[in-house]
């Protein structure tokens, strides 16, 4: 009998499922469901430029249509495991029952009682706010966390919604992550006193850490707030990792979806770190998965003393693979800035590509900094917004489109250097997500920016891959994730690989990106811009002649 394992992929616009055959890791059946509330799956609010949510009963229809369609080309009896990843941090509210408040005739019209995206940065105040204390309180809680806590993340969100949605706040049981809720509620285990909770989410987002017992202290929270203490009576003090089941599939699941009940389903985890998985990482590989936004993965053994590292999203034990810490970073837009300005320009993706292919690193005199959606490493300010410098009466769209790509690029290499200016060094970079496979553009740039080749995962869609090989361990079809990734992932033969002639360039440029992200994205500098324009000019004539 085969051995075929079910990855079920939450991203920001839609869901896809995944049928993988675990001895080989080839891809035998997948469908994408797109969400159909809001705008394309998100519910937004013009007055409110800051506020994203999404509907949790997209979650329940995208997965049943999504293991249904792939049904239609496998045998259901040969799945043995089911994984499961999502975007976050993306918690809703519950009742005492796991119930999403959304789902309450009371609340069907209320934003609060829906998930709260990734993306929502209504909660910026709290964020700066949570910082604040900690650092006079609690300096190890921040030092866990790269520095600073963001609008991202799960505390932050909850805060908000108590100050300004009360009656939503009053009614939550708790607050459980998208990742963790999804798995819970295919095994039967989304009630709160049975619900085991990923250490992805609580250790990234909500300031978990064994050291201190879990989650934040009371004390620590009612500084904060006092109602946040009821919310931290009704977590746990322990957090699990891919290779835990979260529990069985229920006969009721088992029926919506066509499945036999009793698989192992995996503790959930977010995206992009089973995006990492699904990339085969391991240490000296950073993985970066581009999409919406960018989320830059690294694993180092436990047994390795690292130091705590300004900026990132958590270094957390056992959050992407067990026995190893997981180390998070990334950019809070890449594709949405790609998106944005295509809108903008009236353009398509291919015309501006076309016309930024022709040009030449520096040509255009433009810059860019990539913060249309905040900067979430290593800044971590949600409330920094994008530039493009040089701009003239003959600039073209695809000089812009150039510019932003190359913004985004720079972004990039600070990451990398934030990992390494700390000790970790990235070996290789393996990119994956859609923008990856479909722009060579973005590639060869981030080649030539970053002056290091950049691999592409052989799989299209490394996310719900990396959820399938959680399914894969769970189940029994691999001992580990070391055995699974051997068997289950690889890189394609194509390498871009940094042109020399484009990386002196992009040094200058990059040396001019730093002085705009210091300048602008910290208080510790005063240094004037005068020449920074004539600097761009001079490169510009000097590549055009």
């Amino acid at each position: 009998m085969k051995q075929l394992s079910l990855g079920l992929d939450f991203g920001t616009n839609s869901v896809r499922g995944l049928v993988v055959d675990c001895a080989t890791g080839k891809e035998l059946a997948s469908h994408v469901f797109h969400y159909p509330h809001g705008d394309a799956g998100i519910i937004l609010d013009r007055k409110n430029v800051n506020l994203a949510r999404q509907h949790p009963q997209d979650y329940l229809d995208g997965t049943v249509a999504c293991v249904k369609a792939c049904l239609r080309k496998v045998k259901g009896a040969d799945i043995v495991g089911i994984g499961v990843d999502t975007t976050g941090s993306t918690p809703l509210p519950v009742d005492e029952n796991g119930t999403p408040l959304a789902f309450h005739k009371a609340f069907r019209k209320d934003p609060a009682a829906l998930a709260w995206l990734w993306k929502d940065h209504t909660g910026f105040a709290e964020a700066e706010a949570i910082t604040a204390t900690a650092s006079a309180q609690r300096p190890h809680y921040l030092a866990k966390c790269g520095g600073k806590y963001s609008s991202e993340w799960f505390w932050s969100k909850i805060w908000h919604c108590a100050k300004e949605s009360p009656a939503v706040f009053d009614a939550a049981h708790t607050w459980v992550e998208h990742a963790d809720w999804m798995a819970g509620v295919l095994t039967g285990t989304d009630h709160p006193r049975k619900l085991k909770r990923g250490i992805c989410a609580a250790g990234h987002k909500a300031l978990f850490h064994e050291s201190w017992g879990g989650y934040p202290d009371e004390e620590f929270l009612s500084a904060l707030d006092p109602k946040l203490a009821r919310v931290r009576r009704s977590l746990p003090n322990k957090a699990y990792n891919i290779a835990d089941r979260a529990g069985t599939l229920t006969e009721d699941w088992a029926k919506k979806l066509g499945l036999r009940a009793g698989i192992p389903v995996a503790v959930g985890a977010f995206d992009a770190h089973l995006g990492g998985v699904g990339s085969g990482i391991r240490p000296g590989t950073l993985v970066k998965i581009v999409g919406t936004s960018t989320c830059d993965m690294m694993v180092a053994p436990l047994a390795d003393k690292l130091p705590d590292i300004p900026g990132l999203c958590g270094i957390v034990p056992e959050s992407i693979l067990p026995g190893y810490y997981g180390l998070e970073a990334g950019q809070s837009a890449v594709g949405d800035i790609f998106n944005w300005f295509v809108r903008f320009s009236g353009q398509s993706h291919e015309t501006l590509t076309k016309g930024a292919e022709k040009l030449k690193p520096g040509e255009s005199g433009l810059l860019g900094l990539d913060w249309h959606n905040g900067n979430r490493t290593i800044l971590t300010d949600q409330r920094l917004s994008g530039l493009v410098l040089g701009l003239t009466l003959h600039t073209t769209p695809a000089e812009i489109y150039r510019a932003l790509v190359e913004a985004t690029a720079f972004g990039a290499r600070r990451i990398v250097e934030r990992f390494e200016e700390y000790g970790v060094k990235a070996e290789r970079v393996v990119n994956c997500g859609g923008i990856s496979v479909k722009s060579t553009l973005v590639m060869q740039i981030y080649a030539d920016v970053m002056n290091r080749p950049m691999e592409i995962s052989r799989s299209a869609q490394t996310c719900a891959l990396g959820a399938a090989m959680a399914g894969a361990v769970v189940g029994g079809a691999h001992p580990n994730f070391a055995e699974a990734a051997v068997a289950m992932t690889g890189t394609m033969k194509k390498k871009f690989l940094p042109n020399p002639k484009n990386v002196a360039i992009y040094e200058r440029l990059y040396r001019q990106y730093r002085r705009l992200h210091d300048i602008h994205g910290t208080s510790a500098h005063s240094e004037n811009l005068h020449d920074l324009m004539k600097e761009l000019l001079t490169v510009r004539d000097e590549v055009r002649r």
